[in-house]
């Protein structure tokens, strides 16, 4: 099973978690079963994804006690100017009671301080355990903090170990916040990088499994996304070994700053 780690709310979040992107109706119902039937207890959707109903029935449908099971999702940019209503439609199609953490989707200029200020109303009845951002960048960070009452749990980023994002993960944890790794595998750029193989097979993993465990050893969260079910068995498979020092540097060593995903560093 995943191991835990623990938010600044005291909650503690699988720190293995299964994302949705871009799974379509049918097929998202389906992973998320299997990534359930598999051992993951933290699934991570969102607004824009349009998969949220197939996240609720999944879950409902799984006959998994739903406080085993950690559940995400974020406020979409177009609805950071109606946050209250964003969430309340978020959770008639998840249909569930309450979230255990609810995400600013992108640190969009004119609209992000004010949507904070809704989060920590929505938080404040209970019916979110915790609030989150992704993809601020420590000025956009620095904003949230200076006026903020609730300080956010999470801020989830693209990060793998060709985008380690060192000065960004220490002043997030330099907060209090947790650092969570989406696109892990650089959108499967770089699970072919035969520079890696040697040192997969050294642990009898893939390289896949080498780049998620190397995340993990790190100890951010890490999501991952697949709904091939090997796959997704695959992605679980990183808790029984450990990536030696020398091997964790050699990783160490491989950022170039690659982004597969939207760069929030120019955002103002």
């Amino acid at each position: 099973m995943a191991q835990t780690l623990t938010l600044n709310t005291g909650q503690k979040i699988p720190q293995l978690g299964f994302g949705v992107w871009k799974a379509s109706e049918g097929e998202c119902y389906k992973a998320v079963r299997t990534a359930l039937d598999t051992g993951y207890r933290h699934i991570d959707t969102a607004r824009i994804y349009g998969n949220e109903v197939d996240v609720g029935k999944a879950i409902r449908d799984s006959g998994i006690d739903r406080s085993e099971i950690f559940v995400t999702t974020k406020l979409w940019n177009s609805d950071q100017a109606k946050a209250q209503k964003a969430f309340d439609d978020s959770m008639a199609r998840l249909g569930l009671d309450y979230l255990d953490l609810y995400l600013i989707h992108f640190p969009v200029t004119k609209t992000r301080a004010q949507a904070w200020k809704d989060l920590e109303a929505i938080h404040k009845t209970g019916r979110t355990r915790a609030i989150g951002v992704s993809n601020y960048m420590p000025r956009h960070l620095d904003e949230l903090l200076s006026s903020a009452a609730v300080k956010p749990a999470v801020n989830q980023i693209e990060l793998h170990p060709y985008l380690s994002q060192n000065e960004l993960k220490t002043y997030c944890e330099s907060h209090g916040m947790l650092v969570e790794a989406y696109s892990p595998l650089a959108h499967g750029q770089k699970v072919a990088d035969v520079s890696l193989k040697p040192m997969a097979a050294k642990y009898g993993k893939t390289v896949a499994q080498l780049i998620l465990r190397w995340s993990v050893q790190k100890g951010n969260i890490v999501l991952v996304k697949s709904v091939s079910p090997q796959r997704i068995a695959e992605n679980f498979a990183i808790f029984d070994f450990n990536v030696e020092p020398a091997d964790m540097g050699v990783l160490d060593g491989l950022n170039e700053n690659l982004r597969t995903c939207w760069d929030p560093s120019q955002t103002p």
